[in-house]
């Protein structure tokens, strides 16, 4: 079950991730739907389920940008996988210690990027400091959005569990 939703997600958010991009040419500049779904399904503190989804994920987001294949790969693995170990020494439950988490994922896959595009690649052409801060907070919001979606959902399910149980119909 836990495979379906994550290939769900991931189709979900390459989607949209395509319709932003013929909407709008530079949407892949400031938002990066596919990191949102990598990030959010390694919360749980599975580190090798993260390096899973990291590694689809970044394979995913090399197929849709056209680049050099491997280069999100990496690094949306190791974000994927230091966001799992994160998790497990800590509880973020708050919004902004939500928004922080995806926020500093995507400024570490950015970094990440970065570093291997200079190390490998013979010119690299980095986005300028804007956007690389437009695509920093809009992953960290779209994180939020989804955060609190979720437990927005899983309260419902619960509450209509236990009205079940109980047979409350008010």
């Amino acid at each position: 079950m836990r495979a379906v939703s994550i290939g769900l997600g991931f189709l979900l958010a390459a989607l949209l991730q395509l319709a932003g991009v013929t909407v709008w040419p530079e949407f892949a500049l400031a938002f990066d739907l596919i990191l949102v779904a990598v990030v959010f399904f390694a919360r749980d503190g599975r580190a090798v389920a993260a390096l899973l989804v990291g590694s689809a994920g970044g394979l995913l987001a090399d197929a849709l940008g056209g680049g050099p294949f491997g280069l999100h790969g990496f690094a949306d693995t190791l974000v994927a996988y230091t966001t799992a170990r994160v998790a497990q020494q800590l509880v973020v439950e708050r919004s902004s210690g939500v928004l922080l988490v995806f926020t500093l994922a995507s400024t570490l896959q950015q970094a990440l990027l970065a570093a291997l595009g200079l190390l490998f690649l013979p010119s690299v052409q980095l986005p300028a400091a804007p956007w690389m801060v437009a695509r920093a907070l809009s992953t960290g919001v779209a994180g939020l959005l989804l955060a609190v979606g979720q437990r927005a959902a899983t309260r419902r399910l619960l509450a209509r569990r236990e009205r079940r149980r109980t047979g409350w119909r008010g």
